[in-house]
């Protein structure tokens, strides 16, 4: 049974400044509607560029360490051990979480498991859209194409 205080990462990202470890509890536990992750960031790491799920809503809860969370509007905030923040599914739920501190971070992620799914990368330009659930594996025959955003629409 897999447990967010001893969590068996399964994932891991070194493509810095994006370098975290990912255990999927959701999948691990047999959830097929929420996904569940536990994310752990060493200093000076980031999850993921600023993004925005345009089907998925996200709910983070902050396990250890203090991240800093940047929105949209280029408001930054560091959070607190303890802290939930919801990400409603749509450009309003844009985000990004990085480690500025000193300290391993630890975050706990629950997610909507809506397919097809369609990310704004704002600061990159550009979108991302795929026929399978984002924190799964890609079948073979996946739709998963990138492409840029007409310049106006962020």
């Amino acid at each position: 049974m897999p447990n967010i205080h001893d969590p068996e990462f399964d994932v891991a990202q070194d493509a810095a400044p994006y370098a975290w470890r990912r255990a999927r509890l959701g999948r691990a536990a047999g959830s097929r509607a929420l996904g569940a992750s536990v994310f752990a960031l060493p200093p000076g790491s980031a999850t993921f560029p600023l993004h925005a799920h345009l089907h998925n809503e996200e709910l983070l809860v902050v396990l250890s360490g203090t991240p800093t969370l940047r929105v949209l509007d280029g408001t930054t905030r560091v959070l607190a051990s303890g802290e939930v923040v919801a990400f409603v599914a749509g450009l309003a739920g844009a985000h990004e979480l990085r480690n500025e501190s000193s300290a391993e971070v630890r975050l706990l992620i629950v997610s909507t498991m809506v397919a097809p799914e369609v990310n704004v990368f704002p600061d990159t330009g550009e979108l991302w859209v795929r026929d399978y659930v984002p924190g799964t594996d890609p079948p073979a025959d996946a739709f998963d194409v990138r492409a840029p955003l007409p310049a106006d629409d962020c």
